[in-house]
């Protein structure tokens, strides 16, 4: 069967930062090719990924992930049925979940005196459309003789299992009671890391006290001094969608193509927020390579398994590498994609050019999602 999937490879230059913090407080790193690179995780750039959905899709195309599912559910009812009071929404919200084979738990910090909204062991991934479904049920329910044998009998589980919003059928849900509530992700999104070795610095910074620095009897020392750690990089980001596996779990043409079109452009724009007050380092890529493939999704990191040590142009040789790197894979593997498409900014990065057709993001954003469509068609 002829698969459709779409990959994006990205060069993007970050000047001093700390995007993606360790337990520490250090910029993340790992060790690849022998020599150390900055990192930002995979979880980081989803979960930026996944906010900047809210800038080109409707919030009824997307989810929440909370472990306050009952909290959430309850608000819900009552907005449906302002006449049902807190307590019992929220009574509802637990016999709906309970039904539905959702185990919940007493959050930290529930007491008998001030008891919480119950809770699931682990982050609940909702669509919208889902929440609605359930209080819906939830309120049909609360005019029954039992509500709780009600819900039951509703068929509330599989609710649970259609109209799934576009980040969760991307991003996929694990539910640990009941596995048939999983959705297996149709995106992956790899660790980035920078093209070259990195060492991390330390920035020393004093704070004045506004208010003790205008007494002019007091000491002129700081009211606060620390140090941040950073690094600067040129990385290497990489993602990929399996078009298919995305209409399966949306079932809908025309959605996954919305879904594929709001990725890609996310994706691109996307930025973790860590540090950005200290830093402002909010940059766009310097170069990205959508293709769309046929065969499997190929990963083109190992354009970089040998670290670029050159102090001067590394874009330059980094755009380089991935151009020839992406053509000997294809070649050995046969798995040269059957469209590919250059967003690029700056003379740098022009060895890309020999990999695809060089547009701008909107233009390639819109030729993704017509390549899509007509490949669902037929």
């Amino acid at each position: 069967m002829t698969r459709t999937i779409i990959d994006i490879n990205i060069l993007q230059t970050v000047p001093p930062s700390n995007i993606n913090r360790d337990d520490t407080g250090s910029p993340k790193t790992a060790v690849y090719g022998g020599v150390r690179r900055a990192r930002v995780s995979s979880q980081a750039w989803k979960r930026a990924t996944r906010r900047a959905f809210e800038g080109v899709l409707d919030k009824s195309e997307l989810g929440t992930r909370t472990k306050r599912a009952v909290e959430l559910l309850a608000e819900r009812i009552q907005e449906r049925d302002a006449e049902i009071e807190i307590d019992r929404a929220q009574e509802l919200a637990k016999l709906a979940f309970t039904a539905a084979g959702i185990k919940l738990t007493a959050p930290r910090g529930s007491t008998k005196d001030k008891p919480l909204p119950e809770e699931s062991g682990y982050l609940l991934f909702l669509s919208a459309r889902q929440i609605d479904r359930l209080a819906a049920l939830a309120i049909e329910a609360n005019g029954a003789e039992d509500a709780a044998t009600s819900l039951k009998a509703s068929g509330i589980r599989k609710q649970l299992d259609t109209d799934h919003s576009v980040d969760l059928a991307l991003f996929g849900r694990m539910v640990a009671d009941t596995s048939d509530l999983n959705v297996d992700a149709a995106a992956q999104v790899a660790h980035a890391i920078s093209v070259h070795p990195v060492e991390n610095e330390f920035d020393y910074f004093t704070a004045v006290d506004d208010h003790k620095a205008a007494d002019d009897d007091e000491d002129a020392g700081a009211g606060m001094i620390g140090t941040v750690e950073f690094n600067s990089s040129t990385l290497y980001r990489y993602a990929t969608v399996d078009v298919d596996r995305l209409r399966e779990n949306l079932g809908d043409d025309t959605a996954t193509r919305r879904a594929v079109e709001a990725f890609v452009r996310s994706f691109v724009h996307s930025l973790p927020t860590g540090k950005q007050n200290t830093f402002a380092n909010r940059t766009l890529p310097d170069a990205v390579v959508i293709s769309l493939r046929d065969t499997q999704p190929v990963n083109l990191v190992g354009a970089f398994e040998e670290a670029i040590r050159t102090d001067e142009g590394r874009l330059r040789v980094a755009s380089e590498r991935l151009a020839t790197y992406a053509r000997d894979v294809d070649e050995a593997y046969a798995t040269t994609p059957v469209h590919s498409w250059v967003v690029r900014v700056s003379d740098a990065t022009s060895a890309l050019d020999a990999v695809g057709e060089r547009v701008a993001l909107d233009a390639a954003v819109d030729a993704v999602g017509a390549n899509v469509a007509q490949r669902l068609a037929d």
